[in-house]
C-alpha cells in the first residue's frame, strides 16, 4: 500500500513539474515580452482533432472585456515562430491573442502527421473562433484573425465563411491551392497538372502498401548558391537560429507528398467576394508571392478593404523583421473595425 502510494505521489510531482516546466520555459524563436502572459491552451476543431495554442494576454487589464485575435500561419511553420511574434506583439497592445498550431502540424494533433488540406486548415481558424468566443474575458462580437503566407490565403478563406470573423489581417499572403494546382506565377498547364496527379495517385498506391507517406521535398540542409531568391530567403528564416524551430516542418521535417491532391482540386477563395467583414492585405513590394495578395484583393467589394504594399520588402521580412512589419497600422485596423 506504501508503494502504491508513493507511485501516487511521484506521478502527481511529475506532472506538476512538467506542467511547470512546459510553462516557464521559452521555447520562440523570438524575445519574450515582460507586458504579456502566455499560458499554453488546447482546444478542437469540428473534426475532433485537438488544436494546441499559446495564448497571450495584456498584463494590464482591463475592465470591460477584450477583443480578440487568432493567429496562424506561415505554412509550414509552428506558432513559436513568426505567428507568435504577431500574437505577442498584438498583445502588448492591448489584445487578448492565440497563436495556434494548425491540424496535423506542430503540438496540434492529427495523423497522419504534416498533412495540409484546404478544408480542414480553414476550419482550424474558425475553431480558434470558438474557443476564443467562451473565454469569459473575451467580447465574443470583437474577434479577428491573422493569417500569415499559406494561412493568409486560409484565413481569407475562413473570413469568407465564418461571419463571427468582425476583421481579417492577410501578412506576406499565399494562395496555397492555386500554387500548387497551376505552379509559381501560373506556369503549369492541363497538360502538366494531369501528369501530376497521375504521380501523386501512383504515389498513394506505394503509400498504402508500404503503410507510410512518402515525404515531399523541403528546403535543402544547405544552399548550394543556385538556387532562386526566394528559396535563400526562406532559408535565412527557417534554417538558421533566426527562426528554425525542431518543430517546424520548413526547418525540421517534410509535407506528405499526397497533400498536394487535395490543394490541387479544391480551390479556396471562391467567394471571397462575399466578405463584408473588413480586411487588411499586406504584401512586400519585392516579395515573390505579391501576386497572391494583388489578386485576391481585386475580388473584395467595400469601402472596408485594403491592401497595403511595403516597400523594399521581401516575402519573410513580413515574418519578423520589425522594422518593416506595419504593427501600428495593425493595430488601428483592429481597434477600427473591433470596436
Amino acid at each position: 500500500m506504501k508503494i502504491l502510494f508513493s507511485i501516487v505521489i511521484l506521478a502527481a510531482l511529475s506532472a506538476i513539474f512538467w506542467h511547470w516546466h512546459t510553462a516557464t520555459k521559452w521555447d520562440k524563436v523570438f524575445a519574450k515580452s515582460d507586458k504579456v502572459e502566455v499560458k499554453k491552451v488546447k482546444f478542437h476543431n469540428r473534426y475532433g482533432i485537438e488544436l494546441v495554442g499559446d495564448l497571450y494576454i495584456p498584463k494590464e487589464k482591463k475592465a470591460e472585456k477584450s477583443a480578440a485575435i487568432a493567429v496562424s500561419g506561415p505554412f509550414g511553420a509552428v506558432k513559436e515562430q513568426a505567428s507568435g511574434l504577431y500574437a505577442q506583439t498584438m498583445a502588448e497592445r492591448g489584445f487578448i491573442t492565440l497563436a495556434f498550431d494548425p491540424s496535423y502540424t506542430g503540438e496540434s494533433g492529427g495523423k497522419p502527421r504534416n498533412v495540409a488540406s484546404p478544408d480542414i486548415n480553414t476550419e482550424d481558424f474558425s475553431a480558434a473562433v470558438d474557443f476564443l468566443s467562451t473565454l469569459p474575458q473575451v467580447d465574443a462580437n470583437k474577434i479577428g484573425i491573422i493569417g500569415i503566407c499559406g494561412f493568409g490565403g486560409f484565413g481569407l478563406n475562413a473570413a469568407s465563411m465564418d461571419t463571427r470573423i468582425k476583421a481579417t489581417v492577410t501578412s506576406t499572403m499565399y494562395d496555397m491551392t492555386r500554387v500548387t494546382a497551376n505552379g509559381y506565377f501560373d506556369a503549369m498547364g492541363e497538360k502538366e497538372r494531369y501528369a501530376l496527379r497521375e504521380q501523386l495517385n501512383n504515389q498513394r498506391t506505394q503509400d498504402y502498401l508500404n503503410k507510410d507517406y512518402a515525404k515531399a521535398p523541403g528546403l535543402p540542409a544547405k544552399l548550394s548558391g543556385n538556387e532562386p531568391l526566394f528559396v535563400k530567403e526562406y532559408y535565412e528564416y527557417y534554417k538558421t537560429p533566426r527562426g528554425f524551430h525542431k518543430r517546424s516542418i520548413n526547418s525540421n521535417g517534410n509535407w506528405n507528398t499526397t497533400s498536394s491532391l487535395s490543394l490541387m482540386t479544391m480551390p479556396i477563395l471562391a467567394y471571397s467576394s462575399e466578405i463584408k467583414n473588413a480586411v487588411l492585405m499586406l504584401h512586400g513590394e519585392k516579395a515573390h508571392s505579391r501576386y497572391f495578395s494583388e489578386d485576391a484583393f481585386k475580388k473584395l467589394k467595400g469601402d472596408n478593404k485594403e491592401l497595403l504594399i511595403i516597400p523594399d520588402a521581401n516575402h519573410v521580412d513580413l515574418y519578423d523583421n520589425l522594422q518593416k512589419i506595419p504593427f501600428d497600422k495593425i493595430e488601428q485596423f483592429f481597434k477600427t473595425y473591433l470596436k
